[in-house]
């Protein structure tokens, strides 16, 4: 095995899930802060305007890429199985035809992207003074589209074969382009807040290069090829059998965003600017909750494509704690911290005022967000993604929705949108609890991977 590879299937459990897994926290240290650093940098030099169009920008270009990002999961979860089940010759198949798939969606993303920036715009509710900044910023944002397609499908491949670091090399050398970039164009020469999101594409460009080269270079048995990329029947029904349903429910749960970005529109500026702010924070408060869902469903993978079924439980029972406790702890400093963390992007009192309101209401909830995500990571790399798929898409979508829906015609205020995110991680919380405890997944995934490794995708499927 090549040496910047890791297999999951052997030694210590813990240990060999916090190796993967840090690379993999401070890769999204390094990811916050690029996205981050967008909103401060034009916050302070440009002006509120211009930080309520970047703050808002989360929910739009979540529900843009995030269908593609899905289904790029789902080439990782079947990489990892043909990896840890070493069947590299199936594995390159399905390594290729994910970057085949990458292309072309990235291609239309990008093309989309750019013609649908304004009528999504106009559709979540943007104010007019916010409108022809948020515009500049998400054309100029989404001409990088395919860069941030092909880096999570590279991205994948690399996890999925268990090499967590090069990512992080490549993440950490982006980030420092991107803030240097921001200084450059957004505080030295003033070119407004269009800027800011070139300065981001070219970063994501440089990263998605590197990733490539390395792949195109490395001595490995997941080694890419030029002449072998495209689409492999088989292998491209795998990647959609396991990565639709994460792709659907990624999107529509994204769509359920915008509508809660939308109604936080409602209440103007300030809120738009100081829910914005929060939610570049919130990002950092999800680290512990992105690695160890990336690490789960990555150490579920190639364990069930090895067999070792004792190691699942114990890995799957260390993730979730660890998540867990993290998470809670960040919720705590983040309730303590709330204004001066606000008070980071915005120097306008009312906008803090609000963005720590929405704070405070949030972040205690922090453990159910963290067990959602840990199980669904899990249930997707034991292939199973149509249960946290329908439970995500029925407590973040519908119920969100309908929530918020009713409640503002009785409580026309922001704490009421602020609380539709712990109800909603509550009851899914609660589902997956039940499922988790009473339902004998585990067992049914065992027996069907069983029953023929060479063929897991369609055993997997079976819900």
């Amino acid at each position: 095995m090549h040496s910047d590879s890791t297999s999951l299937t052997e030694g210590s459990v813990w240990k060999s899930m916090l190796l993967f897994a840090m690379p993999v926290f401070l890769g999204n240290v390094f990811q916050q802060l690029y996205n981050t650093f967008d909103a401060w940098c034009v916050g302070n030099y440009i002006g509120d305007n211009a930080l309520a169009a970047v703050s808002s920008s989360g929910s739009l270009i979540f529900m843009m890429v995030s269908f593609f990002n899905g289904v790029a999961m789902g080439a990782g979860i079947v990489i990892a199985r043909w990896f840890g089940a070493k069947e590299y010759d199936t594995m390159r198949k399905s390594i290729h035809t994910a970057i085949a798939f990458g292309l072309v969606v990235g291609v239309v993303l990008t093309v989309a992207g750019i013609g649908l920036t304004p009528v999504i715009l106009r559709w979540m509710g943007t104010p007019d003074e916010v409108f022809p900044e948020s515009v500049a910023y998400f054309r100029y944002y989404f001409l990088g589209a395919i860069f941030v397609v092909m880096y999570n499908i590279f991205v994948g491949i690399l996890h999925a074969v268990g090499d967590s670091r090069h990512p992080l090399y490549y993440l950490i050398f982006s980030t420092f382009l991107n803030i240097a970039l921001d200084m450059l164009f957004v505080a030295v020469l003033g070119f407004g807040v269009g800027s800011a999101a070139v300065a981001t594409t070219i970063s994501q460009g440089v990263s998605a290069v590197m990733c490539f080269i390395h792949l195109l270079h490395i001595d490995a048995p997941y080694k890419v090829r030029f002449r072998e990329i495209r689409f492999h029947k088989e292998s491209l029904k795998e990647i959609i059998r396991y990565g639709l349903p994460s792709g659907i429910q990624n999107s529509v749960i994204a769509i359920a965003n915008v509508v809660v970005q939308t109604n936080i529109n409602s209440f103007g500026k300030a809120a738009m600017a100081g829910c914005g702010s929060y939610s570049k924070l919130e990002g950092f408060a999800f680290l512990p909750v992105t690695c160890f869902t990336q690490a789960l469903s990555t150490f579920v993978g190639q364990n069930l494509g090895a067999k070792q079924y004792a190691r699942v439980k114990k890995g799957v029972a260390f993730g979730v704690i660890c998540s867990c406790t993290l998470a809670e702890i960040i919720g705590g400093l983040s309730y303590a911290l709330a204004p001066q963390l606000i008070g980071m992007f915005t120097d306008t009192a009312e906008s803090i005022t609000l963005g720590t309101q929405h704070m405070r209401t949030i972040c205690l909830f922090y453990c159910l967000l963290a067990f959602s995500h840990c199980i669904a990571g899990v249930l997707r790399g034991a292939g199973k993604p149509s249960v946290p798929m329908i439970t995500m898409l029925a407590c973040w979508c519908v119920f969100r929705v309908s929530y918020i829906t009713v409640a503002l015609k009785f409580f026309n205020e922001l704490t009421t949108v602020s609380w539709a995110y712990p109800i909603t991680w509550t009851l899914s919380s609660i589902i997956f609890l039940i499922y988790f405890l009473k339902a004998d997944w585990i067992h049914s995934s065992f027996q069907n991977d069983t029953k023929s490794n060479k063929h897991f995708g369609k055993a997997g499927a079976k819900q």
